[in-house]
């Protein structure tokens, strides 16, 4: 039976790591690529994590641009096209007083996209630049930023409800915009980047640091 870690230094520094699979530690020295207990491949930490998140996180950087500029939605109304942007949409919803909306809308298509990725980034380059920050607050920041970016998806069923709701082959219809396909890539890649990042990292560059 293995011996318990001991608390306060890296499994790494212990010759340990722990099977993804069937969670069972073993001595990294002795089993470097397999797990002895189910025989899956293993590694002390999950391999190119960064090279994934940055690439992720710089892929939803470049998306979330034409996400806000192009328009989301095109109404069309009498045979005329009416684009609408998030911005665009958010101000007819305050000028209608659906205030509640437009603040739900605000929150989930602006204010959370933007947050997700700027703080996996923050986080990203602690972890590279070694920066001598608290881990505990890093991880759980990480993981209130993992929870919270997944609500940033409510917008594409926001769109879809329209679409549903309006195109009934009437005089009124609406169509979603080159920013809806934009928006679902920014979604997707945070999501993704937050689950390709081993927040195991955060302790390591506190550890390696000192």
């Amino acid at each position: 039976m293995n011996e318990p870690l001991t608390p306060g230094i890296s499994a790494i520094q212990q010759d340990r790591q722990v099977c993804l699979v069937c969670n069972m530690d073993s001595s990294i020295s002795e089993n470097p690529e397999i797990c002895p207990c189910c025989h899956s491949d293993i590694a002390p930490r999950i391999k190119r994590s960064q090279q994934k998140t940055w690439a992720l996180l710089i892929t939803a950087m470049i998306f979330i641009i034409p996400a806000n500029v192009y328009p989301i939605t095109y109404l069309l109304k009498n045979s005329t096209l009416y684009p609408d942007t998030i911005y665009s949409g958010l101000i007819t919803l305050i000028r209608n007083d659906q205030e509640g909306i437009a603040l739900i809308v605000f929150i989930a298509s602006i204010l959370v996209p933007i947050f997700k990725i700027l703080a996996l980034a923050f986080i990203a380059l602690t972890v590279h630049f070694r920066w001598q920050l608290n881990p505990k607050k890093q991880f759980i920041a990480f993981s209130i930023v993992e929870w919270v970016g997944r609500w940033s998806i409510l917008d594409l069923f926001v769109i879809s409800i329209m679409v549903a709701v309006f195109d009934k082959g009437s005089l009124v219809s609406v169509y979603p915009g080159i920013a809806a396909t934009s928006f679902t890539i920014v979604v997707i890649t945070t999501l993704f980047a937050a689950e390709s990042f081993d927040t195991r990292l955060i302790w390591d560059s506190n550890n390696n640091a000192k």
